[in-house]
């Protein structure tokens, strides 16, 4: 009877499963949906080329800037459509993980 105290009900993509959850995750930070209108690097790099400036509008699937990130160059493509509210970084620059690259109004 203990176990079952213990152990509770997860489902995920419709499958439920049965698991132990302990302390840790019960205190663990809850995942938070990230602002789309905020773009932060996902990985530490430099921007090569950026083929946007501040107060133009763009449309979802526009090359906002070109990247390298571990000797390959990237191209970060608009998730929404939008105008852009502000650009943190310029060609050539470094950046680090997590830090923000730019902002859409």
């Amino acid at each position: 009877m203990e176990t079952e105290k213990k152990n509770k009900s997860l489902i995920i993509e419709g499958s439920k499963y049965l698991t132990h959850f302990n302390k840790k995750f019960s205190n663990r930070i809850k995942w938070v949906k990230p602002d789309e209108r905020i773009i932060k690097a996902v990985l530490p790099g430099s921007i090569f080329k950026l083929n946007i400036k501040k107060g133009q509008k763009v449309k979802k699937g526009f090359t906002l800037f070109v990247y390298e990130a571990m000797k390959m160059r990237n191209h970060y493509i608009s998730p929404l459509n939008g105008v852009i509210k502000d650009i943190y970084v310029k060609e050539n620059q470094n950046f680090k993980k997590g830090e923000v690259l730019l902002e859409f109004e």
